[in-house]
């Protein structure tokens, strides 16, 4: 009789995960902490903390419904600290004629298993059926199509998948409420506090190793307070739907000098590591607006993150994969500063991002995309040094999701296939959503002199240079109208305001990054093959 070692990465924590359903007796599950996977790029403690914790957690959950398993610590004299020597070392241990593994999260993964197909102990690789999509569904809606647009293919889906449907017809009359989710938070306004999840003997463990090997990693196992388990991850949805969701909408693009979470539902790490599933809270949200309990707006804009833009994003990386990686159309070429990792910079909406991050291994969509997203793109930093700082500060951050994000998003390095223009903008917008600026050295109202907020002339300057690449999008052409209209003597002083400001963040950058950060994309161990 044929006898498997069934592999779980630690992002499949899930009993519906398809190899576990329809696994024999005999079966012998294995779940690995191997340094090869810590290390690739300088993760965030909380980060390290969290797979640790659930790893260990889901172990003792597959044990108790009755699984053979086998968990490799990371401090097992035996461990060979890689997924694929790994898994084949516990094959032959347990004597399994081949290994079975879910689609990972990673190409990298993904290329290493499909060379081992023909191995003396296969691979046999699966489908990963917990999302709402397949890669090949993806590839098929994308067939034929000059233009890939997340808008399309988010209305086809909820056709498809009837959410917040009626006879037909989206629900509210329209599919996208995205003008009403605009609001800067109201002085009035407290959001609510997330819940504070408690620490078994089994997390307080976890999170013991992970301070042992990687305590010298960004952030502090002080503040950690990511769910572990599927009962903590439960909590937070239900904490979510209660109190966050009904003004989840309206406030979804603010941002507070104060709160790094206002009503954002922080299930991104749940759902990503397999703890919940998109479909079980996209339903919950619907039953909230069924309920009368949350608006359209609201609920709308949550389902499209999760059914729309989760399922986009993965299904443009695993079809524009492994060359998607090494995208840099407007050949940027900066490091990334050195601030990134510490906070240490004077600009007040940065600095809070990047300490919220540190402290949180968390921060929300517009504080990455719009400001420490928007710094980097007017600066100019390459692809591979952000890609790789997003992947290693956030908790939810696999590659699926984080890459055509940064790449694509983030610094439109795709030439427009992830997002239609540049998401560039001013101070200004800084102002008008947050906080910040009363609070910062710099004013949003000057563009040059001593006192002008360095995202002004930046700005300016990052359409000025890449004018050959941007002038003819449409979605550009009022930006450059307004470029157009500028007399010469300010054009010449915001480029030599933000040159100067340029020269001065290289000169800070090139004291070095308070860790050793060997580069995901420019490694020679076979990750860009």
């Amino acid at each position: 009789m044929s006898k498997p070692l069934i592999l779980v990465l630690g992002d499949q924590l899930s009993l519906s995960l398809p190899t576990l359903r329809h696994a024999p007796e005999n079966a012998v599950v294995a779940l690995c902490e191997v340094a090869d996977e810590a290390h690739y790029v300088p993760h965030h403690i909380h980060k390290i903390g969290l797979f640790l914790a659930a790893m260990r957690h889901f172990a003792q959950a597959l044990r108790e419904k009755g699984f053979t398993v086998h968990y490799t610590a990371l401090d097992d004299p035996d461990n060979t600290h890689a997924i694929i020597s790994e898994a084949e070392r516990l094959a032959t241990a347990y004597d399994c004629d081949h290994i079975e593994a879910v689609r990972p999260g990673e190409w990298r993964l993904w290329h290493a298993m499909k060379k081992r197909e023909t191995a003396e102990r296969p691979w046999r690789l699966i489908e990963d059926d917990r999302f709402f999509t397949t890669p090949e569904d993806f590839a098929q809606w994308a067939k034929g199509r000059k233009q890939l647009r997340l808008e399309y293919f988010y209305r086809e889906q909820r056709r498809h998948t009837g959410l917040l449907m009626k006879d037909g017809e989206p629900a509210g009359g329209q599919w996208n409420f995205d003008h009403d989710n605009r609001e800067p938070l109201s002085e009035n306004v407290e959001p609510p506090r997330p819940p504070q999840h408690r620490q078994d003997a089994l997390t307080r463990e976890a999170l013991a190793v992970a301070q042992q090997h990687f305590g010298h990693h960004m952030g502090t196992l002080e503040t950690f307070n990511w769910p572990v388990t599927r009962r903590q991850a439960l909590a937070d949805l239900r904490h979510f739907i209660d109190h966050s969701l009904p003004d989840f909408g309206r406030y979804q693009d603010a941002i507070s000098d104060t709160d790094p979470f206002l009503f954002h539902s922080r299930l991104a790490v749940a759902m990503n590591i397999g703890l919940l599933s998109p479909r079980e809270v996209c339903a919950a949200a619907e039953k909230q607006y069924e309920k009368g309990r949350a608006p359209i707006n609201a609920v709308e804009g949550f389902i499209r993150q999760i059914l729309g833009w989760r399922e986009y994003v993965r299904g443009l990386y695993w079809t524009q994969m492994p060359g998607y990686k090494r995208e840099n159309r407007l050949g940027f070429s900066r490091d990334l500063p050195a601030f990134y990792w510490d906070g240490n910079t004077d600009m007040r909406c940065l600095q809070r991002a990047i300490e919220m991050t540190i402290d949180n291994s968390y921060a929300h969509h517009i504080q990455r995309l719009m400001v420490t997203g928007n710094f980097a793109l007017l600066c100019g930093v390459k692809p591979e040094a952000l890609c790789d700082w997003y992947l290693a500060v956030y908790a939810d951050a696999c590659e699926w999701v984080e890459l055509p994000n940064t790449l694509g998003m983030v610094l439109h390095a795709d030439g427009g296939l992830m997002g239609s223009k540049p998401y560039c903008a001013s101070g200004k917008y800084i102002d008008k959503m947050s906080d910040h600026c009363q609070h910062c050295r710099y004013t949003p109202k000057q563009v040059t002199g001593p006192k002008a907020c360095p995202l002004n002339s930046l700005y300016w300057h990052f359409l000025a240079t890449h004018e050959g690449e941007l002038r003819a999008n449409p979605r550009m052409k009022l930006i450059y109208g307004a470029l157009d209209k500028m007399k010469e003597e300010k054009r010449d002083a915001m480029r030599q305001q933000a040159e100067a400001f340029l020269t001065q963040l290289e000169t800070e950058s090139s004291y070095g990054k308070p860790f050793h950060v060997k580069g995901y994309y420019s490694s020679d161990d076979g990750r860009n093959d």
